[in-house]
């Protein structure tokens, strides 16, 4: 059984990491009809690795039933701008507060499933707020961001744009394992 603080923290990082989902699928379909379509393209890269996270964190979770949970979720209609500051504050938070407590819980209650999962989700998300502050450049400019292929680990989410790497730096799945966007 999972211990209950180590449980709760992976209950928080799945509803954050769905809310994340979502809200960034949003965020996509706003940039393209915006006529970001890189950025969109991005927005929907990122949304797919939080549905990993977030899968990740459901597996791990063994309590059966019904529990509440807090978001510190952004809501509301922006512009993309605002959506890609959201992204890199989201990200930010996520590499530098949440995951690494969250994992030093993990790692103190010997809780090794929990510790994986919230350590390739922060591996992957500090990949994230580079690459939203990259698109928020160019959009600041009036320009859509120039970007290659992104490629996912359907494994851990890590992302890379450019050619997908023989086997993944955070969790070793083979090449055939990513996803193009």
């Amino acid at each position: 059984m999972v211990r209950e603080m180590t449980e709760t923290n992976l209950r928080s990082a799945f509803a954050g990491e769905s809310q994340a989902h979502m809200r960034y699928k949003i965020f996509a379909e706003k940039a393209q009809k915006s006529g970001w379509s890189n950025v969109a393209r991005l927005f929907n890269a990122i949304s797919f690795t939080e549905r990993v996270h977030s899968g990740n964190h459901f597996r791990s979770i063994l309590t059966k039933g019904g529990f509440q949970t807090v978001s510190a979720a952004v809501f509301g209609a922006r512009d993309t701008l605002e959506d890609l500051q959201a992204g890199i504050d989201g990200e930010t938070f996520e590499t530098n507060e949440m995951y690494p407590a969250y994992r030093a819980v993990a790692q103190f209650q010997g809780e090794k499933a929990a510790e994986t999962s919230f350590k390739w989700a922060l591996e992957a998300e500090k990949i994230h707020a580079g690459l939203y502050q990259r698109a928020k450049q160019a959009v600041d400019q009036g320009k859509d961001v120039a970007m290659g292929p992104i490629q996912i680990c359907n494994t851990c989410g890590y992302t890379v744009e450019g050619d997908v790497p023989d086997k993944c730096p955070i969790c070793g799945a083979p090449k055939d394992k990513f996803r193009t966007f």
